[in-house]
């Protein structure tokens, strides 16, 4: 592989994410709860913006639920549980009415249930268990962008034709080993080896869904936000599965 070619062909790119890693640098530096709650709702409204696109839902007072929704999280002790209250109310509001309409549920089943996860996440296990989902999530896909790159033959899914088995199987390898190794500043390395393993694959298929929805909806990118990336989705699809995975295997079993 030529990677001063790759690099050439992908320079938009490799910009706009050194300014996002930047961004999440700063953001981990600061360590505070309420600047953390305010990007990830920043973060949670373009992403519910784009579902809300994907799915074809045109429904503009959901985008009001959807920011009492995350004021709430900000002062509710367990902010992924409230999800469950949102799905109720809104059931019951469409019984009541006789106007039911599963399709208005859509994205409050993803995004809003995984950003109220990794809002959790960084809530009751601090940022450095954050930034651990983050390197994890990160090198899975930049592995498994270069190991495809390089060897990668074998379709992995038709929901994501570029996608190779042998690059998944390599950005695995290096987000579960690397993953692994820092998991250990906070627990036994049995149990970091099966969260970071788990957490990984995880983030493989948030990858796949999105990519999934996407051909569904006949578009290339959830959006236009990012030179390069595509849009909010397109950058968080691993996290909003692997974020969830982590919440639940660190409450089970840590």
């Amino acid at each position: 592989m030529n990677f001063k070619t790759l690099y050439e062909s992908n320079k938009q790119r490799v910009l706009t994410g050194f300014v996002m890693l930047g961004v999440a640098s700063l953001l981990a530096f600061l360590d505070n709860l309420i600047v953390t709650w305010l990007v990830l709702g920043i973060v949670y409204l373009f992403a519910f913006h784009e579902a809300m696109n994907l799915f074809g839902v045109k429904e503009v007072k959901l985008y009001v639920y959807a920011v009492l929704l995350w004021l709430v999280a900000y002062v509710y002790p367990n902010p992924d549980d409230l999800i469950y209250l949102v799905l109720i109310l809104s059931l019951s509001i469409m019984a009541y009415t006789k106007t039911v309409d599963y399709k208005l549920l859509a994205p409050f089943f993803y995004p809003s249930i995984s950003m109220l996860f990794l809002y959790a996440l960084y809530h009751d296990f601090g940022m450095s268990v954050l930034v651990w989902l983050v390197f994890i999530v990160a090198l899975t896909d930049t592995g498994a962008y270069f190991v495809g790159k390089s060897v990668g033959k074998t379709p992995f899914s038709p929901s994501s034709p570029n996608k190779t088995l042998e690059g998944v199987a390599g950005g695995v390898m290096i987000g579960s080993i690397v993953g692994a190794i820092y998991g250990t500043f906070f627990i036994p390395l049995w149990l970091s080896v099966l969260i970071a393993f788990l957490t990984s694959i995880s983030s493989v298929f948030g990858d796949l869904f999105e990519s999934y929805l996407k051909r569904e909806a006949g578009v290339k990118d959830s959006g236009a936000l990012f030179p390069g990336h595509g849009g909010m989705l397109d950058r968080l699809d691993g996290y909003l599965f692997g974020g969830v995975v982590m919440v639940i295997l660190l409450r089970g079993l840590a």
